[in-house]
């Protein structure tokens, strides 16, 4: 429910939503989807504001310079949409990639968190990229042990550089398939799955132990770890 309002009949929480589907919509369900959330508020609530503040209201008071106001406003706004181009361009690349690819895994239900299920998951539906040096590690922003941030969501940056390979052999040991790839290579599997030229594979959650599994997971921390107060 959406405060206190059922979802609209048609609604598929599951369905992805495109820009397209978003302001154009042609099926029922993307025509329930503008239901959820009118365009129009979206536009006026969500991209309106951070629209005027960041890109006309902060450098608003360079207008006051006497002179050279007006340029070095116009220079600042086109410096903010180039720096937000390429901010998002580089967080695309180093985590929408390896989350994503023909070789990782989807779920169709849920497990309980700290459950051996749970910490198989995490390995087999997330890819590493090149790592192991300070300067490499710096570049990716440490996003590179994706499958290490997945299994332990609180263990520090430094932490991984050691976890990393031990996690590894455990995986080499047991055939547990541990992903790991240039980020180029994950890119260009990423793209594969976006045109439908391939897809995600679905894990086989039937094999998993019923012990393992949970109807629904409550976490109680906001920062992604997993304490001892989560709810199943």
């Amino acid at each position: 429910e959406l405060a206190g309002k059922p979802l609209p009949q048609d609604f598929k929480p599951a369905e992805a939503i495109t820009i397209k589907s978003f302001f154009r919509p042609e099926s029922k369900s993307e025509e329930a989807l503008s239901q959820l959330v009118k365009p129009s508020d979206f536009l006026m609530n969500v991209v309106g504001p951070f629209f005027v503040g960041r890109f006309v209201l902060l450098p608003l008071p360079l207008l006051a310079i006497p002179g050279v106001g007006p340029t070095l406003y116009t220079n600042a706004i086109i410096n903010l949409i180039a720096a937000e181009l390429f901010t998002n361009m580089h967080s695309f690349l180093t985590i929408v990639t390896n989350h994503a690819g023909e070789d990782l895994y989807t779920f169709e239900d849920a497990v309980k968190p700290r459950s051996p299920s749970f910490y198989v998951r995490q390995i087999v539906g997330s890819a590493n990229y090149a790592y192991g040096s300070d300067p490499v590690d710096f570049v990716h922003g440490f996003l590179n042990y994706q499958v290490e941030h997945h299994v332990w969501p609180d263990l520090s940056m430094r932490q991984y550089q050691k976890a990393a390979p031990e996690l590894k052999a455990i995986c080499d040991k047991y055939g547990v398939p541990y992903v790991k790839e240039s980020v180029f290579e994950r890119l260009r599997k990423t793209l594969d799955i976006m045109v439908g030229k391939s897809s995600m594979r679905t894990f086989p959650v039937q094999y998993e132990p019923a012990k393992d599994k949970a109807k629904t997971v409550a976490w109680t921390s906001d920062n992604g770890s997993i304490d001892g107060d989560d709810k199943v």
